[in-house]
């Protein structure tokens, strides 16, 4: 098949998930980076074999030679960026989330509408080989009807700083960071059933904690501990119009003994647990047996998953078939984040 030339928009961290899979990929070329930092996109271009850099995404966009992109950039700029690369007639792979507001959503599917073009939301936990492999056994009705979740993503000192404490720029903190990510793993798990209403709770208790000594943790390029304005705990009950039910609570800071990631899903004739360690729960005469696959890995393969993401990106633009995270999903999932931000401000359960 004819080689995709890819444009990655935004040379952060996060692009370097994208990259890797996009260099291992034999269908694949790296036509340019582009980065407000024309030196680092220089950098990273060199480093994946890329001929063109840029530090303006249009300049990009208007390169003839690329097919599609990568957007790795702040939040803040997902739905400009998304529907000029959608205009310009680009394939798009966009990082979670979707985009801050449900106006930019609704923005950003008109054009993937329009345009015809293919975009697909970089909800990774849906490409991971586990999620895959349950959600053919939800879909053989192994568990029946799932109709409860819950899901922690809890960091005791996480807060990364710079544009994700900047709420202009990144929409909000762990709730749209991190949080986004296991809310979208359960409605996925679950069928994708309609939201129906959104009972939600925000802090803003701890800020940074830049003062906590001995312990290290990610931070962003322009960090500034000054400048924070984000919530660093959300908690929200989640409900759906097939009666189901989704709890959630993500942190980047708390006093908490660890870390904690959790994800589980309970149904009629049996549960499951993604995180932290792959787990299926059944009965057989009269007994509930605890299940557990035997597979490469108990516990989420990032790079795995991230390698799959992109490879069905790639498969979805050389076949024209919809991506397994569309445009529509991410409008979905940005409704029901914009819900809690809404509840937790108002103090009362927001209808969808």
């Amino acid at each position: 098949m004819k080689k995709v030339h890819i444009g990655v928009i935004g040379a952060g961290s996060i692009s370097d998930f994208h990259l890797r899979p996009y260099r291992n990929h034999p269908d694949v070329v790296i036509e340019a980076i582009c980065d407000n930092n024309k030196a680092r996109a220089e950098q990273v271009a060199t480093a994946n074999g890329a001929t063109k850099a840029y530090s303006d995404y249009r300049e990009l966009l208007a390169d003839s030679a690329i097919d599609a992109v990568s957007i790795c950039t702040w939040n803040s700029t997902h739905a400009e960026i998304s529907i000029a690369a959608l205009q310009a007639g680009k394939h798009v792979l966009i990082e979670k989330p979707l985009c801050r507001t449900v106006d930019e959503a609704i923005r950003i599917q008109e054009a993937v509408r329009s345009s015809g073009n293919i975009l697909q939301v970089g909800f990774v936990r849906r490409y991971d080989p586990n999620v895959q492999m349950l959600r053919s056994f939800v879909e053989a009705g192994e568990f029946g009807e799932l109709y409860y979740a819950k899901a922690s993503t809890i960091r005791r000192l996480g807060n990364p700083g710079g544009w994700f404490s900047d709420v202009d720029r990144s929409g909000g903190g762990p709730l749209i960071d991190i949080g986004v990510h296991v809310i979208d793993l359960c409605w996925y798990m679950m069928g994708r059933p309609r939201a129906v209403s959104v009972s939600g709770n925000t802090y803003y208790r701890l800020g940074n904690r830049a003062h906590i000594a001995n312990l290290s943790r990610y931070q962003a390029a322009d960090y500034d501990a000054s400048k924070n304005n984000v919530e660093d705990m959300a908690n929200a009950l989640i409900r759906f119009e097939n009666g189901a039910s989704l709890f959630v609570d993500v942190s980047f800071s708390l006093h908490a003994q660890r870390n904690e990631s959790s994800v589980k899903l309970y149904g009629d004739q049996g549960g499951l647990e993604i995180d932290p360690q792959l787990v299926m729960v059944s009965e057989k005469n009269n007994t509930i047996l605890n299940i557990h696959p035997q597979t490469d890995s108990a516990t989420f393969q990032v790079d795995t998953a991230f390698a799959n993401e992109i490879a069905h990106f790639i498969e979805c633009i050389q076949s024209g078939k919809e991506p397994l995270s569309p445009v529509e999903d991410g409008v979905e999932i940005t409704k029901i984040l914009n819900a809690v931000y809404t509840s937790a401000q108002l103090g009362k359960e927001v209808q969808l």
